[in-house]
């Protein structure tokens, strides 16, 4: 968590996963899914439109590598390398990402 806002997660035997962000007052809100940051910007509306209850570890993964792709596209710092981990019922343990994933995108007439 930075000295601003932070994103807690974890999971719990009664409830199962959660996810709460946390702003610089202190206020505290539950959430499906959240970014922070400038990095936001950019992912939130992926984050809105691949979004869905119950995503598979493997959905949940192919939707990170989307979000870090746009990065890597539009973002203006160059990040090349992410830890990502994943918080259930077993634990807490790292993995990888997929490979780079290609979106194809069907053209529009209008």
């Amino acid at each position: 968590i930075n000295a601003e806002y932070g994103l807690l997660a974890g999971y719990d035997e009664g409830t199962g996963p959660s996810l709460y962000y946390l702003d610089y007052l202190a206020s505290m809100h539950k959430m499906s899914f959240a970014a922070h940051g400038y990095a936001s910007y950019f992912v939130m509306s992926i984050l809105d439109k691949y979004y869905k209850p119950n995503l598979s570890e493997t959905e949940g993964k192919q939707l990170l590598q989307r979000c870090i792709n746009e990065l890597r596209t539009r973002f203006i710092i160059n990040a090349p390398n992410y830890s990502v981990r994943i918080i259930d019922k077993n634990g807490i343990r790292e993995v990888e990402l997929p490979t780079q994933i290609t979106v194809t995108v069907s053209s529009l007439s209008l």
